[in-house]
């Protein structure tokens, strides 16, 4: 079981100067978020799932609220503010959907959604995410490991990193008649990284059906790296010997790493990484390295300059 203790900022942290500037953030996202209560829902009734396997990966943290959850995010492919995609999102088709391994695999393989779904059992597994803007949230997700698909097509002795797109198709995204980012949506693992157990192929959240704006009707979700390495509406995964290319190290390369772990030492070049704010909360709190799943993955990395590999 992964446990936090929770660390309080002491009040004495806080200048007067930052003080006004985090009230002034605080109320533009309160505000945002207030909001949602007035946006359309992308599905008229959310989909419950029956059985759900308890998971060991569950966390103290209290869970963000499900309207903050499914209501303030990050899916350019809708656009760039933080409502857009639950506005937007209703575009997006779910069903039918396919998800094509493929690269240094024995068996590649392109899945039916449904049939993905089958895999493996589900868990409900309690994670944090954290943005690399700075604030973060708790969300109770369900899926299974990417391990149990990856072992589908066994990987070959070259496989070492995995790439994953998301889906291309600008009528249903709106957001891809842009150019704000390179379409599609691109990213990337090392293979070591893609079966460690933590990291999940996500289909819901809340017990529910992933709700478009979410990432449905697949998303990767890797709990110790910042948020945007979690691709969404998955279509496919690539094996490949060597690192691919991912979209924000190519849209920006000094600020967004290829590894992309939480580590409140190293700063993103516009803003500090040493203290997040929690969806719901005023007071920021410490970044914990790795996003607190220290214990699990830091061997991962042994040995590495953590610092140049950011």
């Amino acid at each position: 079981m992964i446990l936090q203790k929770l660390t309080d900022i002491k009040s004495s942290e806080i200048t007067p100067v930052q003080l006004f500037n985090d009230r002034r953030s605080f109320l533009q996202l309160t505000a945002g978020i207030s909001a949602l209560a007035t946006l359309p829902p992308v599905l008229a009734a959310a989909e419950k799932f029956s059985d759900i396997k308890k998971s060991s990966y569950v966390l103290k943290d209290k869970s963000t609220p499900y309207e903050s959850v499914t209501g303030y995010n990050n899916f350019y492919e809708f656009g760039t503010d933080k409502e857009d995609p639950a506005k937007h999102a209703g575009t997006l088709k779910t069903r039918p959907w396919t998800v094509t391994v493929e690269g240094e695999v024995h068996k590649p393989k392109t899945f039916d959604i449904d049939d993905l779904l089958k895999l493996a059992p589900l868990e409900e597994r309690i994670y944090r995410l954290r943005c690399v803007e700075g604030w973060s949230m708790v969300v109770p997700w369900v899926g299974f490991s990417l391990a149990e698909l990856l072992k589908q097509v066994e990987p070959t002795g070259n496989a070492k990193f995995v790439e994953f797109a998301t889906l291309l198709d600008p009528i249903q995204m709106p957001g891809q008649h842009t150019r704000v980012l390179d379409w599609p949506y691109r990213e990337g693992l090392r293979l070591d990284e893609a079966l460690h157990p933590l990291t999940l192929l996500a289909i819901g959240l809340y017990g529910e059906v992933l709700p478009n704006q979410n990432g449905a009707p697949i998303r990767l979700v890797v709990p110790w790296k910042y948020g945007f390495k979690s691709a969404k509406s998955i279509v496919r995964i690539r094996l490949t010997e060597q690192q691919p290319r991912t979209t924000w190290n190519d849209s920006a390369p000094a600020e967004y790493g290829f590894y992309s772990n939480v580590n409140p030492e190293v700063d993103h070049p516009r803003w500090t990484q040493a203290k997040e704010r929690r969806i719901g909360e005023f007071l920021k709190r410490p970044t914990l390295p790795f996003n607190g799943y220290a214990d699990q993955v830091a061997q991962l990395y042994a040995g590495m300059d953590l610092k140049k590999n950011f």
